[in-house]
């Protein structure tokens, strides 16, 4: 069935914050925010290996780096597409309206929980590469994969940041959904260049994610304005001087 693995994924993180919320309720304020650190360097930290793998190479025993020019291009042009149509304030004022509608409206966390959760869960080549496998053939093992990872995410993201992890299905379900629906239009363009340039870029994002978590409100890189990158990362594949 074409789109189990979606439906699967999504099924995972409800699980997961329900799980999640019901330990939470058991954990005193000083363990929820040692456990969101702890999250932040375990998110920074994945994400810095994903980023290590893509950028650095070892060739006759020497240390090189590749793609400096390619992050550029699509930070770059993705942060000025981004702040144009002002993602981030948009999927902020999606959160408030969650919040109010799902009766939470007097939990400050929620709009942080469900943002920081979303960006965490969407982000990366296993939501894409899963998704197009899943739509071109039914073959839904990466998104399965996939689903069992983010159930152990959201699971300790929601004991600390509460029931906004739980609605990262939402996004999670439309993005999967959209790309498993335009697979066999998206997979000629996601050759193995642009998978790795995605994978890279995913991973500069998702270490934007932990050092948000880190930060703990004090400042917050807006993750949302910076997501049209991920599109600029496939779009190098294709100009000669950034491959």
């Amino acid at each position: 069935m074409i789109g189990l693995g979606t439906i699967i994924n999504v099924c995972a993180i409800i699980a997961g914050g329900l799980l999640g919320m019901l330990i939470g309720k058991y954990l005193k304020e000083r363990f929820q925010k040692i456990i969101n650190v702890a999250m932040g360097l375990s998110i920074a930290a994945m994400s810095l290996s994903g980023l290590i793998a893509g950028t650095i190479t070892v060739e006759d025993g020497k240390i090189g780096t590749r793609g400096t020019y390619m992050i550029i291009f699509a930070l770059v042009f993705g942060a000025i597409v981004g702040e144009i149509i002002n993602i981030d304030y948009q999927m902020e004022r999606f959160g408030v309206w969650l919040r109010k509608k799902t009766g939470n409206a007097k939990d400050p966390v929620f709009v942080d929980g469900f943002l920081n959760a979303s960006f965490t869960v969407c982000i990366g080549a296993m939501a894409v590469m899963g998704s197009i496998m899943d739509g071109i053939s039914g073959d839904f093992s990466v998104l399965l994969t996939k689903a069992i990872l983010d159930f152990v995410i959201i699971l300790i993201m929601a004991a600390s940041m509460g029931k906004g992890c739980i609605f990262s299905a939402i996004p999670v379900g439309i993005f999967q959904g959209t790309i498993t629906l335009l697979a066999r239009l998206i997979a000629p363009l996601m050759g193995d260049a642009a998978m790795s340039n995605l994978s890279t870029v995913g991973s500069i994002l998702i270490l934007c994610v932990g050092i948000n978590l880190l930060a703990d409100g004090k400042y917050r890189i807006k993750v949302a304005n910076l997501l049209p990158a991920i599109v600029f990362a496939v779009v190098a594949a294709y100009i000669p001087f950034l491959v």
